[in-house]
């Protein structure tokens, strides 16, 4: 599964045009009155001012599986990186064969680095924003996690991450390079105290040979 497209809102489109260009060094793509579109990696967002709105997203960025150590020194002079415990800002993932570290964007929405090593990502470039190969995962907060998997499951050509047990609190739908992270509302986005809570946000994604889907939560 490959997450082509994401659609978020922004209570502050000019600052978070100025985190992306600045912080990130992302160009603009292309920008109208009430929004903005960047490319990361080869994944399209596009950012709609909906004023007087504080919404908040859990969004991860695949980088090359070789690159974690230098990606984290690129930006821990640019934007703080949170703390994972009181001893280090990685976080491992022993299932998934996989290592990250997080960081806020100007929204307050949580942004996750994350370096697979079962991908075929390596690179050999100096590590900048070029180097994201692309959005691998969108959090999707829902009221009962099991009730909107099945349903997500009927609907689109989704599996259970075979790397992650179903949870009734967390389910992981797709693969290694794109995943739906469905988590029961309320709980908090690790590994900080902000509560998941439900905005709107498009999903558009292909899996294997199907053709584009789009996903809507209002």
């Amino acid at each position: 599964m490959k997450i082509k497209a994401l659609y978020l809102t922004t209570g502050n489109l000019a600052a978070t045009i100025d985190f992306y260009t600045t912080v990130l060094q992302i160009p603009v793509r292309h920008k109208q009155e009430n929004q903005v579109t960047f490319y990361l990696g080869t994944t399209l967002v596009q950012f709609t001012l909906v004023p007087n709105s504080n919404p908040v997203y859990h969004i991860a960025l695949d980088i090359p599986h070789n690159q974690l150590e230098e990606a984290y020194a690129w930006l821990q002079p640019r934007t703080a990186i949170l703390p994972v415990s009181p001893e280090s800002d990685f976080s491992e993932f022993t299932l998934w064969n996989a290592k990250s570290f997080y960081f806020y964007d100007n929204n307050g929405n949580l942004l996750e680095c994350i370096a697979r090593f079962d991908s075929a990502t390596a690179s050999t470039q100096p590590f900048d924003s070029t180097a994201i190969v692309a959005i691998s995962e969108i959090g999707i907060v829902t009221h009962d996690v099991p009730k909107l998997a099945e349903q997500l499951i009927e609907r689109y050509p989704l599996e259970v991450y075979t790397k992650q047990p179903a949870a009734e609190n967390f389910t992981a739908l797709g693969d290694e390079t794109g995943l739906l992270i469905l988590v029961k509302d309320n709980r908090n986005w690790f590994p900080t105290d902000t509560v998941a809570v439900s905005f709107p946000l498009i999903v558009v994604f292909d899996h294997a040979s199907s053709p584009e889907h789009r996903l809507e939560i209002e």
